[in-house]
């Protein structure tokens, strides 16, 4: 259980926490939700001690180790399946000192404890992990310095997850996973067999994979049972509430005060007037609730085209020699709204810069409207923005024509004010550096805009701004997310990017979603391209039984070992001395919990040997 009890918490004289107070059940799954800057973070940060309260407390129960997401896990040369086998540091203590004990009770006890911490299907429970969030079996045997800082991202969330922590802090998790690894992260939350506290903006995750949301506002904290969708219908029934409240209590006020200035000065109301007076002061103020400030997003309308607006003929595309897609037969009109659906690796990104012209197609034919215009917006453009220059700066360069007061009602149009257009970008939060990138790319009106994560620093009012600027409006729309809300509500078309192409998904998104959950990919038998994906798919899970079955058969051979040491020393006649009858039972009791051991060691070398054959039939 962790208790939050009547905590204190200021920055920089700022007050975050004041009386915040709250009771996290053992094993539940909860999300922290609040506005930007409220303070969530810093929760985290005080619930691991990296930060002193000012006042109140925080426990947990006494030896709970806290988990979260390392910033990154080092570039450095040791595979990805050792990283994440290294988290669990109780049972990589135990190997180690397996190899160097030489008391046979010793011995014993840490066989003993490797059995109960299930220590030789760690590497198979890796393995899936690693697998769950896109990693094959060959890129689990890579060095982590093979990949960039967002793969390795994922690895740190691998290795967290491995090691089970009794309270799992996470942050954002899905803001570097694809939509297939936070669908499976978000199977993997629901059955945690310990306490979970999420922080995220993803509504589907926050639906689906919690019980709880912990609302952080006012500095001060609530728990509502339900996922996010029973918090919000609460929430606005509760405001509902209160605005009637505090709307019935200022007509009494006001009925109560006309009467006081009405027969204050009169001598035979006097009396009357006075006692109103005395109710007036005793009366305790209800406020309405205040509204938040409106997330918008502004997106110019561009003139309608003729359609297609793009089209695609037997087109391929790829980089130099390599082909990634081949065989395009596409065709986009500019009422379209598309998702891309596909695991990383695909060609998801290589598809967007082929329709916005960044790449061009290697043979076939790709057609664009004369006037097409494509508004691209992709994650990493928002790390490109200039860090010591403002939004308005930025507005000035594409702009220079334009004056000032309309740059600035551009701004205003995504949510950037008057402060925040005077603001280098360095010092601005990660939804704001998106709000500014989202207006650049669709400052020109484009008929076409193609959004790559959007939502990755948005919180959960501004992507539902988004989804209302997205039905607004007038041009087409390509869509990649992980967030399966905003896909929902915006997407009216599905293409499947696998194997080299891109075809239409005639199924919904929760069919999509239950095909992934399954790993009951929509294979047509005749098409060897799949075919030979589901041979792949088979040879991952043959090499995690191997090395299953190979744990299973060095564990009996050092169990056999320790049973030849012990067995010598009960053959030591002295041991049968009066004087050293302790130590007799107590290598009797180590003799059998070696066998009881032995048992279950080789009924486990068995199984996954079982399995393996049948895998490899």
């Amino acid at each position: 259980m962790l208790r939050i009890d009547d905590i204190t918490y200021s920055i920089d004289g700022r007050p975050l926490f004041e009386g915040a107070s709250a009771i996290i059940p053992e094993g539940h799954k909860v999300g922290l939700v609040g506005r930007n800057g409220a303070g969530k973070t810093t929760l985290f940060r005080l619930i691991r001690g990296e930060l002193t309260l000012d006042n109140g407390a925080l426990s947990l129960p006494p030896r709970a180790r806290i988990g979260g997401v390392a910033q990154e896990v080092p570039g450095n040369e040791v595979s990805l399946i050792d990283t994440v086998l290294a988290a669990d540091t109780e049972r990589a203590s135990l190997f180690a000192e397996a190899e160097t004990a030489t008391d046979p009770a010793r011995i014993a006890d840490i066989q003993t404890r490797l059995a109960d911490i299930d220590a030789w299907g760690a590497e198979a429970r890796a393995s899936s992990i690693l697998r769950g969030l896109g990693f094959d079996a060959d890129e689990q045997r890579m060095p982590c310095s093979a990949f960039s800082g967002g793969w390795r991202m994922r690895v740190a969330l691998a290795a967290v997850l491995f090691a089970q922590p009794d309270l799992l802090l996470l942050d954002e998790p899905t803001n570097y996973l694809d939509l297939e690894g936070a669908l499976w992260l978000e199977s993997y939350l629901q059955k945690y067999p310990h306490t979970v506290i999420i922080i995220s903006h993803d509504r589907g995750l926050l639906n689906r994979a919690v019980g709880a949301i912990l609302h952080l506002e006012d500095r001060r904290l609530t728990l509502y049972s339900g996922g996010y969708d029973t918090f919000a219908r609460t929430r606005a029934e509760q405001r509902a509430v209160l605005a009637a409240q505090a709307k019935k209590q200022d007509a009494r006020r006001a009925h109560l005060q006309s009467f006081v200035d009405r027969f204050k000065a009169k001598a035979s109301k006097a009396k009357q007037a006075q006692a109103r007076v005395k109710m007036l002061e005793k009366m305790e103020t209800i406020r309405a609730p205040e509204e938040a400030a409106r997330t918008v997003f502004s997106f110019p309308e561009p003139e309608e085209l003729s359609p297609p607006i793009l089209a695609c003929e037997g087109a391929s595309v790829g980089y130099g020699d390599t082909v990634i897609l081949k065989n395009l037969n596409l065709r986009i009109d500019q009422d379209d709204r598309i998702a891309l659906l596909g695991k990383n690796g695909q060609g998801k990104s290589t598809l967007a810069k082929l329709l916005s012209g960044r790449l061009p197609a290697l043979s076939g034919k790709l057609t664009r409207s004369s006037k097409l215009r494509i508004g691209f917006f992709a994650q990493h453009q928002v790390d490109e923005l200039y860090i010591d220059e403002t939004p308005l700066q930025h507005l000035q360069r594409a702009r220079p024509e334009e004056h000032q007061s309309k740059l600035r009602a551009r701004l205003a149009g995504f949510g950037l004010m008057a402060e925040q257009a005077e603001t280098v970008v360095g010092r601005l939060s990660g939804g704001q550096k998106a709000r500014l990138s989202l207006l650049l790319a669709t400052l020109d009106a484009p008929h076409l805009l193609i959004l790559d994560e959007p939502t990755n620093h948005l919180d959960i009012e501004s992507r539902e701004a988004l989804v209302e600027a997205l039905t607004a409006y007038s041009g087409a729309v390509i869509l990649v997310s992980h967030d399966m809300h905003l896909l929902s509500l915006v997407a009216d078309r599905l293409w499947l990017v696998k194997s080299g192409r891109v075809t239409p998904y005639e199924e919904d998104l929760d069919a999509y979603r239950t095909m992934l959950l399954t790993q009951d990919a929509p294979a047509k038998p005749e098409k060897p391209k799949e075919e030979k994906a589901q041979k792949r798919a088979s040879r991952d899970e043959i090499l995690a039984l191997r090395a299953e079955v190979r744990k299973a058969e060095d564990r009996i051979e050092k169990l056999a070992a320790m049973r030849d040491k012990l067995s010598a020393i009960l053959a030591d006649p002295t041991l049968y001395e009066d004087a050293r009858r302790a130590d007799l039972e107590s290598y009797n009791r180590k003799f059998a919990e070696l066998e009881e051991a032995e048992h279950k060691a080789e009924s486990l070398w068995l199984d996954a040997q079982d399995r393996l054959d049948q895998a490899e039939a």
